[in-house]
């Protein structure tokens, strides 16, 4: 499986539904270790949920260059030499 990962690292959906995963796993290994943190996970959801839907709203959030898991030729290009965009 192929994946442009520096391209998919600049897509805002990519990086708001990692956020969400890491944010969870945190959490469970937290509990697995049985430390628990002031602010539980629900809240810390929460807040990045509204955090998001006010970015949503503002219509920052929408990028649909890439679809599914893999990503095309072209995206393979995204952030590359041979790209005739610029890329911070």
């Amino acid at each position: 499986m192929k994946i442009n990962l520096k391209a998919r690292l600049k897509n805002k959906t990519f990086l708001i539904s990692s956020s969400v995963l890491i944010i969870s796993f945190v959490y469970r290994l937290l509990a697995m270790l049985e430390i628990v943190p002031p602010v539980g996970e629900k809240e810390i959801v929460e807040l990045f949920n509204m955090a998001v839907n006010v970015l949503a709203l503002l219509g920052v959030v929408v990028d649909p260059t890439t679809e599914g898991v893999c990503d095309s030729e072209r995206a393979m290009t995204y952030c590359s030499e041979n790209d005739e965009r610029k890329c911070d």
